[in-house]
């Protein structure tokens, strides 16, 4: 039995989001660009789906630009808004390689974060403050998709406001959707991306919000698509999969995020307990040294480390049992270099070598979780065995946390 624990690299497709696609590629296959009534049926889907996602988002119908995915939407965020504007543009050091490398690219700044993963807002100040050439955005990532942390977006916009008025701010919400309300979280975001395979949408589509007043230097010209913000025939069949499957991950959202939470609680603490010297990421232990501080990352991440092995040995080890997972980014996979999440988090090379990343969704069950912690404990100790580690006399939260 097939257990899919990496939900955060993508979700398996919903029902309703195939439903819908299968609709419009065997019925409404027309043009939406065109005149005939084919044509008008695609054209209204669109409309359709564009409201959908404007709710999901919390922007206005106007105000969404259907895009290939997260990636080109942070791109054209970044690059369009830069094209537009000129100026600096800075994100976090922890954002997703698709807003890293055109911010690093462009010349821009990186904004350092603290341990658990959070922007330091007085490093951000200074950038801000002292940069000789004006910052024209700034872009920090509503949830990153490694440890799951969530970023409060508020004091980052108070910043801007004050220190560099004008200067736009931009979010990667692309892991928030179903776990985050982002129609609340980015009322003060100037651009937000989304992209539909982490909630249970196809591949291969997205959003970028862009408020009314945000202008953007177009990545591609022809065509005159989303108002010349993004030229060429729309993905139809998964926009109207993609709005379709939103719509489900919103509604749902509630009884969901008490049913994965519980289900990854019950995983984290079972590893945890079971594996000596564990790191998890991003999580503060209580003030009484006591159970884990959770409460500002997503529910459905669980996201560890384990002193003396190396993750892709694990990862080997876990497939054989038919348990699906990741390391880090699965944009990073393959990489000979620990993340540079972790990095930047102050997580040392060797600890942040033995990662792993177990993220959970729509159709995760008890049985996923039975399966990883009967299987995880016993690929660590394997490979601890094999490397001869030895674990520290102290104990584990003392090893793990400080």
């Amino acid at each position: 039995m097939l257990h899919y624990l990496d939900h955060a690299a993508g979700t398996p497709v919903r029902a309703s989001a195939v439903e819908a696609m299968l609709r419009m590629v065997t019925s409404e296959f027309g043009n939406p660009s065109g005149a005939h009534r084919m044509a008008r049926n695609a054209n209204r889907a669109l409309d359709d789906a564009r409201e959908a996602m404007a709710d999901a988002i919390g922007v206005d119908p106007g105000e969404i630009v259907f895009t290939s995915g997260g990636t080109e939407a942070d791109n054209l965020a970044i690059n369009g808004v830069i094209g537009a504007r000129g100026g600096l543009a800075v994100c976090s050091a922890i954002e997703h390689h698709a807003v890293l490398e055109p911010v690093e690219h462009l010349g821009g700044l990186i904004a350092p974060v603290d341990a658990l993963g959070l922007i330091d807002l007085d490093a951000l100040a200074e950038i801000l403050r002292s940069s000789v050439e004006p910052v024209s955005l700034v872009s920090v990532m509503l949830v990153n998709n490694e440890t799951g942390v969530i970023q409060p977006l508020e004091p980052i916009r108070a910043l801007i406001d004050e220190l560099a008025p004008g200067a736009l701010l931009h979010t990667d919400a692309v892991q928030a959707l179903c776990w985050v309300d982002v129609a609340a979280s980015t009322q003060c975001a100037d651009l937000i991306s989304v992209s539909a395979h982490k909630f249970g949408g196809p591949k291969g589509t997205g959003v970028l919000g862009v408020r009314n007043d945000v202008k953007l230097a177009p990545m591609q010209r022809g065509g005159g698509q989303e108002k010349g913000r993004r030229n060429g025939t729309q993905n139809a069949p998964g926009i109207v999969s993609m709005a379709t499957a939103a719509t489900e991950a919103v509604t749902t959202r509630p009884s969901e995020l008490a049913r994965v939470g519980a289900l990854r609680d019950r995983l984290a603490d079972g590893l945890i307990a079971a594996i000596p010297d564990t790191v998890e990421s991003a999580v503060p232990v209580g003030d009484d040294r006591t159970g884990f501080d959770r409460t500002g990352k997503t529910v459905n991440l669980c996201h560890l480390a384990f002193n003396g092995i190396e993750s892709e040995a694990l990862l080997f080890l876990l497939e054989k049992h038919d348990i699906m997972a990741s390391a880090a980014s699965s944009c990073s996979s393959g990489a000979q270099d620990p993340s540079h999440v972790l990095a930047a988090m102050g997580v040392g090379r060797e600890l942040a070598a033995g990662s792993l990343r177990l993220s959970l969704g729509h159709n995760s069950t008890d049985a996923d979780v039975d399966a990883a912690l009967e299987a995880v404990p016993a690929a660590v100790a394997r490979l601890r065995d094999h490397t001869g580690y030895k674990q520290p006399q102290n104990t584990r939260e003392e090893s793990a946390h400080g």
